[in-house]
């Protein structure tokens, strides 16, 4: 796979912590090819900034001519800008890209250095303000960037809201709101995003330690080379998170001074992510959620391997599947009226009791709660309407489709009973708002899940089947290339074969 390429417009830091350096470490570590436009030269090392020089406007705007003639950005990192000038040159840029191949543009707004000295010409805010916001997708402030930008102090959860909606009036078109420097969250670093449609708060437990040089950059590298690969806005954020915090915790000092944050390749430990601040949640209340959690968790699973899964939408294939030997099943009846599909749902649900199988049923939740069946599945958009407490009140167990890192950990905060993620390949049963994930990301997602019950599904034929089972998934979910088959019965054998090996029956 070729590295998406992604550009850093920033300063060099000689120290080697921050700017420049700190962005290629992190666009190499997590996959991408880096690519620089040095907007100014600095003399600093772990204790002070001496200087900070701004490169001549021709050099700045030939490296960025230079690049775009022959290597165009996926995506691109803007850190420190020395002054307005550039800002609103960079800005011209910047429209220009976007009307020929639509970088997504993520920007950093250094102003002041971690040790406290001036990095920017006072000129630089007003022109980040008029030109630069316009043109980036991300602007990525910490608490004293909002303040001086938006000129709210984020003193609050209510004031954070209003600082960031102040830069989408202004253009932005998404804000994180980083939270290392935001004084009443506590022990939890919070860090907010929004586009003015939705917002994620995501936390994690502020950490022991004084080296920390460069964090802003390589947050911002990171989102950008999550982006470049792919990954929605989302996903990107909870990755970059886990970055920074893994980086964080094997943070040395070299120095007199704050240590640069260690870049350690791509993150694989759970207790490096975020949390997903979720509505109910004692975090969620304090934020202002509106919303409410389950009362405690969803009944387990009895294995963490489910083995082949089956998904079909009538009672007859699921008969003919039990009659198979398959014990782990979904009905899916699309787009029908409870009244229209009772029926089916208390058939089903009675064929599970008989061969004593894990019988999901999707969607139908209060059908399956009135019929006592063995468990629900859900969607993601399912969540915020479903009554979730009411299922696990009823005793069903209940899986959560994910399509990716943010809403994995989301789900996770639900304590369902299994998790599928998907979708693996481009499917047809089904249209996905979501990329296909592949082998690639999958095998990750088990390795950082491997200890839940997790489901992979989406365009799975038997060909891919024994490639998604060397990613370690304890459970493969199938369609079409079951009820599609020329002969589904042994089909389904074969099936059970490849996924259960001696376990099948």
């Amino acid at each position: 796979m070729t590295r998406p390429i992604v550009w850093t417009v920033a300063g060099s830091d000689s120290g080697g912590g921050a700017g420049i350096q700190a962005d290629l470490h992190t666009i190499q570590a997590l996959g991408g090819h880096g690519c620089s436009v040095i907007s100014a030269i600095t003399a600093q090392n772990s204790v002070t900034v001496a200087m900070v020089e701004p490169v001549l406007m021709q050099a700045f705007t030939s490296q960025l001519v230079a690049l775009a003639t022959d290597l165009p950005a996926r995506a691109i990192k803007i850190g420190l800008l020395p002054g307005g000038l550039r800002a609103e040159v960079l800005a011209r840029y910047l429209k220009e890209y976007r009307r020929q191949w639509q970088p997504w543009v993520v920007l950093d707004p250094v102003a002041i250095a971690s040790t406290g000295q001036a990095m920017a010409e006072p000129n630089l805010l007003p022109a980040i303000k008029q030109h630069l916001l316009p043109e980036v997708d991300l602007i990525t402030p910490n608490a004293a960037e909002l303040a001086a930008l938006s000129g709210i102090a984020p003193d609050s959860p209510r004031a954070v809201r209003a600082g960031a909606a102040a830069l989408l009036e202004l253009g932005a078109r998404a804000v994180l709101v980083k939270g290392g420097h935001l004084d009443w969250s506590g022990d939890q670093a919070l860090d907010y995003f929004t586009d003015g449609q939705r917002e994620i708060w995501l936390a994690s437990p502020r950490l022991d330690t004084v080296h920390g040089h460069g964090t802003g950059c390589t947050l911002a590298s990171a989102i950008a080379t999550a982006v470049a690969q792919d990954y929605p806005i989302e996903d990107a954020l909870v990755l970059a998170k886990a970055y920074v915090n893994q980086g964080l915790k094997a943070a040395e000092g070299l120095g007199r001074g704050a240590g640069p944050v260690a870049h350690l390749g791509w993150p694989d430990r759970r207790e490096d992510f975020p949390t997903v601040v979720m509505p109910g949640s004692a975090l969620g209340k304090q934020l202002g959620l509106e919303g409410s959690l389950p009362r405690g968790a969803f009944a387990p699973m009895d294995t963490l391997k489910l083995g082949l899964y089956p998904v079909v939408d009538s009672v007859a294939w699921l008969e003919r599947l039990l009659g198979q030997g398959v014990r782990t099943l979904q009905l899916r009846i699309k787009d029908k009226a409870d009244a229209e599909v009772e029926a089916d749902i208390q058939a089903a649900v009675e064929l599970g009791r008989r061969y004593q199988a894990r019988l999901f049923i999707n969607d139908y939740w209060r059908l399956a709660i009135r019929h006592g069946a063995y468990g629900v599945h859900l969607g993601q958009e399912d969540i915020e309407v479903a009554d979730l407490e009411a299922i696990r009140a009823a005793g069903l167990k209940l899986g959560l489709s994910t399509h990716g890192y943010y809403e994995m950990l989301r789900a996770r905060e639900l304590k369902p009973s299994y998790l599928a993620l998907g979708h693996i390949f481009p499917t047809k049963t089904k249209d996905m708002p979501s990329r296909p994930q592949g082998l690639a990301r999958l095998g990750r997602y088990v390795a950082l899940m491997d200890d839940y019950p997790l489901v992979a599904i989406g365009g799975i034929s038997r060909e891919r089947v024994p490639l998604v089972a060397e990613t370690g998934v304890g459970s493969i979910a199938l369609v079409t290339a079951i009820t599609e088959a020329a002969d589904p019965d042994a089909a389904t054998r074969e099936l059970l074969a490849l996924v259960e090996g001696d376990h099948a029956e």
